[in-house]
C-alpha cells in the first residue's frame, strides 16, 4: 500500500527532531521541518504526485536531495536516515522529546552526561535527584517533569488528516468488492472530532458477509483483532484500529445513528423512544416486534418528533430539545466562506510569494484573503519589523491594481509580549486593513497573568483579531492556562473577534469555546494559517470545527462580502 502524506511528515518530523538532538546543523533540521509542513499539506498524496510523473523537487521547500528521500520513502515505506539516527541515538529521545520544559539541547545533556535514553531512564534519574547536577535544569522543570511522567499513558489518537487518509483508501478498496451496497465511517470520525481513538465501518448491503473477508486482506493491515460474518476489526499499519459491521439495508440508518452519535446522544433517543412504548437499538426504531422506521437515519428523527440532527451536534448538549422544537441552528458550511484570513508568504515563514497565495486563494472561489506574516519578534520565522512590513504594504499595493474581483489585505500577526503589548508599533499597525494579534512564547505564565496578557492586547484598538486564543499544539501541547469565560467576555465588550484556527494540529478554538463565544455574541474568523498553497484546503477543518461548535454563517465574519467585512474589522467597543 502507498505510504500516506501524515506518515511521510513524520518520518520528516522524527529525522528532525534526533538531528537538533545530535546538534546536527541547524538549517538541515529546519529543512526537513518545512518539507514535513510542505508534505502533511499537499491535497494530493506524494504517491499520486509520483504515479503522475510530478517532480517532487518542484513543490515548494522540496529540492533535489530531499525530493529524492521523499520519492525512496514512498516507494519502500522505510527512511534509512531515520533507521540510522534511531540506531545511533537509541530508545526514547523522540517521546522524551515531547514533555515539557525538554528542547533539543537539554535531551542531548540528558543523554550525554546521564545516559538518558528511556522514559524510564528519565524517571530514576529524577527520583535520584540527578537533573539538579546539571546547568540549566531547575526545580521548575524537575517538577514540570514528575508531573508529566506521573501521568498515566493516554489513549493513541489520530487527527483528522491521518484519519482522512486512511478511511478515503480503505472505503475504496471496500467498495471495489461491493456489487451493491454502501462503505460509510461512522462514530467520532463522522462527528467530525478533532481526534479520532479508531475507524468505525459501517456497510449496507444484501450480501455482505464477504467485505470482513476482504476487509483482512487489505494491504495495510498488520494484524487482525476479530473476523466473523457480520464484524471484523483490524489494526493498520499506522496503528489505527479499524471495527466493521455489516448490517441489512432495512437497518442502515438505525445502525448508522446508534455508531455515530456519543453515547450520551443515544441514550437521549432511546428515552424518547421508551416513552412511546417503542425501542430504538442499532437495527431499528420496533413497536414491539414491528419495525416502523431504520433504513434511514432522518426516518428514526422524524418517527420520534425531531427534526435532523446532523452529525457534528450529537454529543447531548441541547441539540436533542431544539430538534424537537424544530430550532437547531442552521450550521456554517463550507461554501459561506467568502476568504481566509490568516495567511502566511515567503516574506516571513511561509513557502510562496504572495500572488501565488492570492491566485490559489480566488481559484477557490474567494473574494479575498490576508497576508498577516509573522511579526519581529519570531524570530525563527524570519518576521517583519515596521521597516519590512511598509514594504509588503506598497508591494499588497502593486499587486491589488492587478487584481480584478480579488482583493489583498494588509495585514500582519503580531506577537502579544509577556506584558500584552505588542511587538509593532501603532504606527504601523494603523496602516493595515487588519492585525492578528497571537501569543507565541511564555505558555507557562500564570492564569491571571496570561488572561490579563490576552485582554490587555484587545485593549489596542488596532487589533482586529486574536489568533489561536488558546495556544494549543493538538496532541504535543497543552493550551495554557487561561480564563477563556473572561476572554471571551473581553472580546464582546471590546468588539473583538476571536479566530478558530483550521490548522488540523491546532483547531484553536474548541468547541465548547465556541459555542460559548455565540452565546456571548462574539464573532468569530475561521482561517487556515496557511504557510504553503496546500494548507488553504485545511478550512474544511475549521469548518467542521464551527459546526461542531453551533456555529451559523452570520456567526463566522469571513462569510461576508468584503465591504461588510471591512466594518466588522473596525471594531466598535460595545456596551459591557
Amino acid at each position: 500500500m502507498p505510504v500516506h502524506n501524515a506518515e511521510i511528515a513524520a518520518m520528516l518530523d522524527q529525522t528532525a527532531e534526533l538531528l537538533e538532538i545530535k546538534g546536527e546543523n541547524p538549517f538541515r533540521v529546519r529543512a526537513y521541518r518545512r518539507a514535513a509542513r510542505v508534505v502533511e499539506g499537499l491535497s494530493s498524496s506524494i504517491a499520486s504526485l509520483l504515479a503522475a510523473g510530478k517532480d517532487l523537487a518542484e513543490l515548494p521547500g522540496i529540492g533535489e536531495d530531499l525530493a529524492g528521500k521523499i520519492g525512496g520513502i514512498c516507494r519502500t515505506g522505510r527512511f534509512d536516515v531515520l533507521e540510522s539516527l534511531k540506531r545511533e541515538l537509541p530508545g526514547d529521545l523522540g517521546r522524551i522529546a515531547a514533555l515539557p520544559g525538554l528542547g533539543p539541547k537539554r535531551i542531548k545533556v540528558l543523554y550525554e552526561q546521564l545516559g538518558v535514553r528511556t522514559l524510564e531512564d528519565l524517571r530514576r534519574a529524577l527520583r535520584r535527584g540527578r537533573l539538579r547536577e546539571l546547568k540549566g535544569f531547575g526545580a521548575g522543570i524537575e517538577q514540570k517533569l514528575g508531573a508529566a511522567l506521573a501521568k498515566p499513558v493516554a489513549e493513541t489518537r489520530y487527527g483528522l488528516p491521518v484519519a482522512e487518509a486512511e478511511e478515503e483508501a480503505l472505503a475504496a478498496y471496500l467498495r471495489q468488492g461491493l456489487d451493491d451496497g454502501s462503505v460509510v465511517v461512522a462514530g467520532s470520525y463522522r462527528r467530525r472530532r478533532e481526534t479520532v481513538g479508531d475507524l468505525d465501518i459501517l456497510v449496507a448491503a444484501p450480501h455482505g458477509s464477504t467485505v470482513g473477508d476482504r476487509l483482512t486482506r487489505y494491504e495495510n493491515v498488520t494484524g487482525v483483532v476479530a473476523h466473523g460474518p457480520t464484524r471484523a476489526a483490524v489494526v493498520l499499519r499506522s496503528g489505527l484500529q479499524v471495527d466493521l459491521r455489516v448490517v441489512a439495508p432495512e437497518s442502515y440508518g438505525a445502525a448508522l445513528l446508534y455508531f455515530t452519535g456519543s453515547k450520551a446522544h443515544n441514550i437521549a433517543l432511546r428515552k424518547l423512544a421508551a416513552e412511546r412504548g417503542w425501542k430504538l437499538n442499532e437495527y431499528g426504531l420496533f413497536d414491539g416486534r414491528h419495525r416502523i422506521a431504520g433504513a434511514t437515519e432522518a426516518g428514526i428523527y422524524r418517527k420520534l418528533g425531531l427534526a435532523f440532527v446532523p452529525p457534528e451536534l450529537r454529543e447531548d448538549r441541547g441539540e436533542v430539545a431544539l430538534a424537537g422544537k424544530k430550532r437547531l441552528p442552521s450550521l456554517v458550511e463550507l461554501s459561506d466562506i467568502r476568504g481566509d484570513l490568516h495567511v502566511h508568504s515567503d516574506w516571513s515563514d511561509g513557502t510562496v510569494p504572495i500572488a501565488a497565495m492570492a491566485a490559489s486563494a480566488k481559484g477557490r472561489g474567494y473574494a479575498y484573503m490576508a497576508v498577516t506574516d509573522h511579526s519581529r519578534r519570531v524570530t525563527v520565522a524570519h518576521g517583519l519589523d515596521a521597516a519590512r512590513l511598509a514594504r509588503q504594504i506598497r508591494a499588497i499595493d502593486r499587486l491589488n491594481e492587478t487584481l480584478h474581483g480579488f482583493t489583498i489585505l494588509k495585514g500582519t500577526e503580531v506577537d502579544i509580549l509577556g506584558d500584552g503589548r505588542l511587538d509593532l508599533p501603532d504606527s504601523i499597525l494603523s496602516r493595515l486593513d487588519l492585525v492578528v494579534a497571537s501569543i507565541h512564547s511564555k505558555f507557562d505564565l500564570a492564569r491571571d497573568a496570561q488572561t490579563e496578557r490576552l485582554i490587555r492586547a484587545m485593549d489596542n484598538p488596532h487589533v482586529s483579531i486574536i489568533g489561536h486564543p488558546t495556544g494549543r499544539l493538538i496532541g504535543s501541547r497543552d493550551p495554557y492556562d487561561v480564563d477563556m469565560e473572561r476572554v471571551i467576555a473581553a472580546a464582546r465588550e471590546r468588539g473583538c473577534i476571536l479566530e478558530l484556527n483550521a490548522e488540523p494540529e491546532r483547531l484553536d478554538l474548541n468547541d465548547i469555546h465556541l459555542q460559548a463565544a455565540r452565546s456571548a455574541g462574539v464573532k468569530i474568523a475561521i482561517s487556515t494559517d496557511a504557510h504553503a498553497v496546500a494548507a488553504l484546503d485545511h478550512m474544511r477543518f475549521g469548518i467542521d470545527q464551527a459546526r461542531r461548535g453551533w456555529l451559523e454563517a452570520a456567526d463566522v465574519v469571513n462569510t461576508r462580502p468584503l465591504a461588510a467585512l471591512r466594518k466588522l474589522l473596525k471594531r466598535q467597543r460595545n456596551a459591557p
